[in-house]
């Protein structure tokens, strides 16, 4: 003997057409419309009242029709391909919003046969106390995820946040967006202070993954004897002084979203090798431990140094290059597009005034900016346009004075005559040939040679300003102290 919801052919199939026969005109009395499809999902009974809700004047013209060409946001055809029922929702239908429920039926043999759908009210008066608590909870929800980006397991950025309209910005954003609708692995190349974070960001808040957690890490920061345990974890106990908890590493908090690796030109060989293994093989095992994790990570990894120099050099592993470099998106210096200095001064000065009066900045001034070489890039230009805010004490216009106040020499365009002062560092770098100021004409020299020269002049200079002070020397050319200090050895040994 079967029960009211079994089917002849066996427990648990749903609705069978006798009991359809039995609760479906009760059900339809008492509902404000009713609707039936086949298995196909098309129309074959409807009645008035729902006729009248959708606004149709001819019921019989729309029988034998596809449910979705009649409602568009149906979700019968749904329930009819899995069988389940759906038994409350809320479909919105113009500027209507009906309270539906949906029902699978069966035929004798077990097999769908279609699916009847009623609505259970017409005006949301009714449920205003259980629409009150979704808003709630939906309310709360927010609160949670803005509290989760607080703590760096989220995104701040989007991709509207990397300024710019050059032909070279908008080539990276058209490759951002082409790599976040891929799941492969990223590399970002560009100089230190470009915007690296931002795209990283903004290319996980557009994929697949934009739920899971975002997870960054500067390799750069971190001492190399530490690299092994922040990655891949510490089991308990692995070793003296050891949590007695397993402490997960960063590819165990990245579980589901990605991993963001800044600066992974500086992560050392022995740690490359470990990390190839995590990517080919999609697990990882933590330090003092035999158990293996699967893990499920986009990793987007990111660089300031030419890595092709490296793998030539054999400092970084041609293997994990290619691992990481499926898809390279080359970020332009802000030397490269001067013609966004101006949109970024704009959207900088905007953050920078939060909470005060609006400073506005000539075209003068931009053009000014716009002559410098911008080692720093981004983020030597916001540094440039605090200051001038500062020393402005809320002047409502930055102008040219006001930014030679505060541009350090050794940025200052060649245009205005200024030498970088030279102190006592000279023995630090390798000096340059008294002709090579300029190329005479028809002479070229490769552009290596004149990228090194430039860049130990600007390196001669920082130190000059900063009385042979590298912290300061580094901070002022916007590149960490560690590519300071490794930049610094490598001139000194071609002096």
């Amino acid at each position: 003997m079967t029960t009211p919801f079994e089917s002849h052919s066996g427990p648990g199939r749903g609705l069978t057409r006798e009991l359809i026969e039995i609760v479906f005109p009760m059900f339809e009395q008492a509902s404000a419309g009713a609707i039936a499809v086949d298995k196909d999902s098309r129309i074959t009974w409807i009645n008035s009242r729902y006729a009248k809700l959708l606004g149709l004047t001819d019921t019989h013209g729309v029988i034998g029709r596809p449910v979705l060409s009649v409602i568009p946001h149906s979700r019968m055809p749904e329930v009819v391909d899995s069988g389940r029922p759906l038994l409350l929702d809320i479909m919105e239908y113009h500027s209507q919003q009906l309270v539906v429920t949906r029902l699978p039926f069966f035929n004798d043999e077990g097999q769908i046969s279609g699916a009847v759908a009623f609505v259970l009210f017409d005006d949301l008066q009714p449920l205003t106390p259980l629409v009150s608590k979704y808003r709630s909870l939906h309310k709360d929800l927010l609160a949670a995820k803005r509290a989760l980006a607080k703590t760096g397991r989220s995104t701040r950025y989007q991709l509207g946040d990397f300024i710019g309209a050059s032909p070279s910005v908008l080539e990276v954003k058209r490759r951002t967006r082409l790599a976040a609708g891929r799941e492969i692995p990223v590399l970002l190349l560009g100089e230190t202070g470009t915007g690296k974070e931002v795209l990283a960001q903004s290319l996980h808040a557009l994929s697949a993954r934009m739920e899971g957690p975002f997870v960054g890490v500067n390799v750069a920061a971190i001492p190399e004897n530490l690299l092994e345990a922040e990655f891949f974890g510490v089991a308990p106990g692995a070793f003296t002084g050891a949590d007695k908890r397993m402490r997960e590493g960063k590819f165990q908090r990245a579980q589901g979203g990605t991993l963001f690796l800044d600066e992974v030109g500086d992560m050392p060989l022995g740690l490359q090798a470990k990390l190839l293994r995590a990517l080919q093989e999609r697990e990882i095992e933590p330090l003092g431990s035999n158990q293996i994790i699967p893990i499920d990570v986009r990793v987007i990894a990111a660089t300031s140094r030419d890595l092709t120099a490296m793998v030539a050099d054999g400092s970084f592993r041609s293997d994990l290059y290619y691992r990481l470099n499926v898809l390279e998106i080359q970020i332009p210096p802000l030397r490269e597009r001067p013609a966004d200095i101006g949109i970024l001064c704009e959207f900088l000065l905007e953050d920078i005034c939060s909470g005060h009066e609006r400073t506005e900045i000539t075209d003068a001034a931009v053009k000014l900016l716009s002559q410098h070489s911008w080692p720093g890039n981004v983020r030597e230009l916001r540094n440039v346009l605090e200051r001038a805010f500062t020393m402005s004490e809320g002047a409502e216009v930055l102008d040219i004075a006001t930014l030679h106040r505060v541009l350090p020499e050794a940025v200052l365009p060649i245009a205005q005559g200024v030498e970088p002062q030279r102190a006592d560092v000279e023995h630090l770098l390798p000096v340059s040939p008294s002709n090579d100021t300029l190329p005479t004409q028809g002479v070229v020299r490769p552009l290596a040679e004149v990228l090194a020269q430039a860049e130990a002049e600007a390196i001669r200079a920082a130190l000059a300003q900063c009385q042979n002070n590298r912290s300061q020397a580094a901070r002022l050319l916007g590149i960490s102290r560690s590519v300071f200090y490794d930049k610094l050895a490598r001139l000194t040994c071609l002096s």
